[in-house]
């Protein structure tokens, strides 16, 4: 038995050839995204003993293995979910940031045309061409709200779509790696590189929509979590997420995870990634925005309402609304969000009582038996306990509102919740009521009060009728002595001689006998004893209630008395850019760790064209050199048999 030169050369040629031929497939996908690089293992085989010494029989190519780092892979994708979900923040407030810049613009504008309409009425206070352009002004207030709440609802059917898509296209990914899961198990345990690739491919594009745990399996399947929490595929079987109607506000879509016949609710904010900054712009941004416009909306009826009900219009008679009455049923749309868990009867109403301590935010109420009240501010946290008025029947205690209960107490369950949202509504129902530009009260009341007064009280003229013979003008003023600890009132003439009473009252209402009602606000603890001289004489020249109403421009009547008209949607508009602008801080250095890992991956596991090059050269070499090894046996076989012919 000799060494075998032929057979020898033959394994050296076919490795060579195997060595070329993964070389080739590198350089063939250097540029097919999510391909990893392939290297031929070389082993020798078993030496064969001739006389004393060990020979060896060639080679042979005993794998080939595909060059992959978990450790990088993982990195990899923890920096792909981190960036798409900062470029889709980004995205999202960027487009908030244009709305607000851009079409924005139009509700602050209009309400300084409207305030620019009030001064000409009150230079012109019988000028029927100036109120009627006041009204006009009104009404473009009014509609540039419910524009710009149109293109908030917009954003909200946009964002709900996007979650729908991403879901979707979540679900494609996951039957497709249960797909693979199965061929890789099919196989027995040989693992195809080009599947594997698939593989990754697919978790790290499934690494954009949402935070993603992997858990290799034996057979080279891989299940897959989402967000730490929400099986997604394990081995072969895909689960689905979808979307189901908001609890409690149904277009406020939330996100499930089914299999089988079971459905779970779950978190979409908590997931990371494209899906979870949608869930957060939409919950931490969009829906805050949308109490805020509301809660401008409800100011501006407010305000002017308020100052029409103090003066009087071109007729003499008390003002009537402008704008529509805050606690309309088409402002009020939507205050109230009763979640699905709930056990008992209970439906509930939100009257706004003092616009002025709104804040914006959105409360939780909850029910704890027997008979606990608690809201909760889902912005900052904070909880007040509520008080029943069994007499109105009613929540009180809340910021600036009240809560009707539209059944009996009893109508509460342990542990009912109501999401309660006081502005919700209120830009997209705002409108002018008025059509008469006569009504517009320019002129005021002259009601003055006694320089002794305890500070504690205030009135305000509720109705009027001129015809009374005793009513109060000029020269005739009535003055009335109200004593809120009795709850009576005394009227004297212009002379100081008492006219009537002591009458008894029934607060807040006052009604006199001299041809007006008012109310008096009483803010002292035990109560005081106050003067009031009324002279409700009218001159249609009188522009004094138009003085007035038109220093609402820069009166600070919202959040607490800290916040004009015009700054609650300033202040919306320059949170917006704040985060906008760290939004785009965060897209940067995200970007920046994501590079890093990438290159790391394609360090080790991409194709380098110039290292495959000097390799296909070498293994080019190796196989010229094999084969030379078979023309040698061959010329030294045909001498072996010319000599013994």
């Amino acid at each position: 038995m000799a060494v075998d030169l032929l057979n020898i050369a033959r394994t050296g040629v076919l490795a060579a050839q195997s060595q070329m031929g993964v070389t080739s497939n590198n350089i063939a996908n250097a540029n097919t995204v999510g391909y990893h690089r392939q290297v031929a293992e070389q082993s020798s085989l078993e030496s064969q003993k001739i006389g004393n010494s060990f020979y060896g029989q060639g080679t042979y190519v005993s794998d080939v293995k595909r060059i992959y780092n978990d450790y990088a892979a993982r990195e990899l994708r923890i920096g792909q979910t981190a960036m798409s979900g900062a470029e889709t923040r980004y995205t999202k407030m960027n487009e908030m940031d244009q709305l607000y810049s851009q079409i924005g613009s139009m509700v602050p504008d209009r309400l300084t045309d409207f305030f620019a309409s009030i001064n000409s009425v009150a230079d012109l206070p019988t000028d029927i061409g100036m109120r009627d352009s006041m009204l006009g002004a009104a009404q473009q207030t009014a509609t540039s709200l419910n524009q710009m709440q149109s293109h908030l609802d917009s954003q909200m059917k946009q964002t709900n779509s996007q979650i729908g898509a991403v879901a979707d296209r979540i679900n494609e990914i996951s039957t497709e790696l249960a797909n693979i899961n199965l061929e890789l198990m099919k196989s027995g345990g040989q693992q195809d590189s080009q599947l594997l690739d698939q593989q990754d491919a697919l978790i790290l594009e499934l690494s954009e929509y949402s935070e993603v745990n992997v858990i290799p399996l034996e057979n080279g399947g891989k299940s897959v979590m989402l967000g730490g929490s929400v099986m997604l595929v394990s081995g072969e079987v895909a689960m689905q997420v979808g979307t189901t109607t908001g609890d409690p506000y149904p277009n406020e879509p939330r996100l499930t995870t089914s299999t089988g016949n079971q459905t779970l609710v779950i978190d979409g904010s908590k997931l990371g990634g494209q899906l979870g900054e949608l869930f957060k712009f939409r919950d931490e941004t969009l829906i805050p925005v949308n109490q805020e416009l509301g809660q401008l909306a409800l100011g501006v009826a407010d305000a002017f309402n308020e100052m029409q009900s103090k003066g009087f219009d071109l007729n003499g008679e008390l003002g009537q609304n402008i704008f529509t009455d805050i606690n309309d049923p088409t402002m009020a749309a939507g205050r109230v969000g009763e979640y699905e868990g709930n056990t008992g009867t209970a439906k509930l109403k939100v009257n706004i009582d003092d616009v002025a301590q709104l804040t914006g935010s959105s409360y939780e109420l909850s029910f704890t038996a027997p008979s606990s009240y608690e809201l909760k501010d889902t912005k900052t946290g904070e909880t007040q306990a509520l008080t029943y008025d069994a007499v109105n029947n009613q929540l009180t205690g809340g910021d600036g509102f009240s809560i009707q209960i539209d059944s009996v107490p009893a109508g509460f369950a342990d542990g009912d919740r109501f999401e309660i949202r006081p502005n919700a509504g209120a830009a997209a129902g705002i409108g002018v009521e008025m059509t008469d530009p006569k009504g517009i009260a320019a002129a005021g009341p002259k009601i003055i009060g006694e320089s002794t007064n305890s500070g504690d009280t205030s009135v305000q003229l509720t109705s009027i009728d001129r015809t009374n013979a005793n009513f109060p003008l000029t020269d005739s003023e009535i003055t009335i002595q109200i004593d809120t600890v009795t709850n009576t009132y005394q009227a004297f003439d212009v002379d100081g001689t008492a006219i009537g009473g002591p009458t008894a009252f029934t607060p807040p209402q006052i009604s006199t006998p001299f041809g007006f009602d008012f109310e008096i606000d009483d803010s002292s603890a035990g109560g005081v004893i106050d003067t009031y001289t009324f002279d409700l004489s009218f001159a249609e020249g009188d522009n004094s209630n138009a003085v007035e109403m038109a220093k609402l421009s820069d009166a600070k009547l919202m959040n607490g008395g800290t916040t004009t008209l015009a700054g609650v949607f300033e202040g919306s508009k320059l949170d917006i850019g704040s985060k906008t602008k760290a939004a785009a801080v965060s897209v940067a250095s995200n970007e920046a760790v994501y590079q890093q890992a990438y290159n790391r991956v394609q360090s080790e596991s991409g194709v380098n064209l110039d290292e495959e090059a000097a390799n296909l050269m070498r293994f080019q070499q190796s196989y010229q050199a094999s084969a030379r090894i078979m023309t040698t046996a061959q010329q030294m076989f045909d001498s072996l048999l010319s000599s013994v012919r």
